[in-house]
């Protein structure tokens, strides 16, 4: 993966931004009561409908705000691993993987964010250190063997 700028987005988590964006659109779109809308409306019911409407059409325009504020300034934080770096690490039980560092998760399962508790234990290890992070089963280690920064 190659960062894009300096925002600290691959291009596919900035595609994957940008279809989020536009779903998001889409599904506020289909929500949003019409102009006039709630003068046309019978009873009370109607009323509450276009409401609940309105307040989930409100609740996506903030995630289309968050979103756009990610592909605008970007997700690179500087005390995470960037974008597209790859790590190999041996688990406790003699297990090796070898995972690529995304910023978004997305659909490949030899990917670990940025972020979450191996990520952020990745942080300023170096080969041959000994990890440790949290798991939904408890305390889990790994030894890393190679971590390797992403190309500009």
């Amino acid at each position: 993966m190659v960062i894009s700028g300096d925002k600290g987005l691959s291009e596919a988590a900035r595609r994957q931004l940008e279809k989020e964006i536009a779903d998001l659109r889409a599904q506020r779109a289909a929500l949003a009561p019409q102009p006039g809308e709630q003068e046309r409306t019978g009873d009370a019911a109607d009323q509450a409908d276009v409401i609940d409407r309105a307040e989930a059409a409100a609740r996506l325009e903030r995630q289309i705000s968050d979103v756009a504020a990610k592909l605008e300034h970007g997700a690179y934080n500087s005390n995470l691993l960037p974008d597209g770096t790859r790590v190999s690490l041996r688990f406790a039980d003699g297990d090796e993987e070898v995972l690529n560092v995304v910023t978004l998760p997305g659909e490949d399962l030899d990917s670990v964010t940025s972020d979450s508790p191996l990520g952020l234990a990745l942080v300023g290890a170096k080969a041959g250190d000994k990890i440790s992070y949290r798991t939904p089963r408890g305390e889990a280690t790994a030894t890393v063997i190679e971590l390797t920064p992403p190309e500009d």
